[in-house]
């Protein structure tokens, strides 16, 4: 999933790589990740967009599309509904702390902004209309 985060990974298809269940599957990935499947591609692919819009002149359509969103509505929602940011405004902060981050080794720089999924978006965004979203507990630099 890591490699390929811009394909599709039901979980019907991890499970058969690995020979197993589907609810096997999805209970060990759970236990092992502390999350579900489908998360945890989600966070793979929203810190794949971000790197492109630091990174390239792509156009954010063209990074929705690279990154494995069938439409560019659901990756802009999705991805100000994780980041809190629209992928325009993701971008031009990315841009303007560039040359601060210019030393930081990629892997540590990807782990620092990976997003914080502890639960689902559509739970997310249903708390915070509701104004009981609590605040994250993820250190941010």
């Amino acid at each position: 999933m890591d490699a390929a985060s811009h394909e599709a990974w039901p979980v019907a298809r991890l499970a058969a790589l690995c020979g197993v269940s589907e609810a096997y599957f999805a209970r060990s990935f759970k236990r092992a990740y502390g999350m579900p499947p489908h998360r945890y591609l989600l966070t793979r692919r929203i810190e794949q967009a971000n790197t492109l819009l630091r990174d390239t002149e792509l156009s954010i359509t063209e990074i929705a599309f690279a990154t494995g969103w069938e439409s560019l509505g659901t990756f802009g929602r999705i991805f100000r509904d994780v980041t809190g940011r629209s992928p325009g405004a993701m971008r031009v902060a990315a841009r303007a702390a560039g040359d601060r981050l210019d030393r930081v080794p990629a892997c540590v720089l990807k782990a620092a902004q990976r997003p914080d999924l502890t639960s689902a978006v559509l739970e997310k965004r249903r708390r915070m209309s509701a104004g009981t979203l609590r605040p994250s507990t993820k250190e941010v630099s």
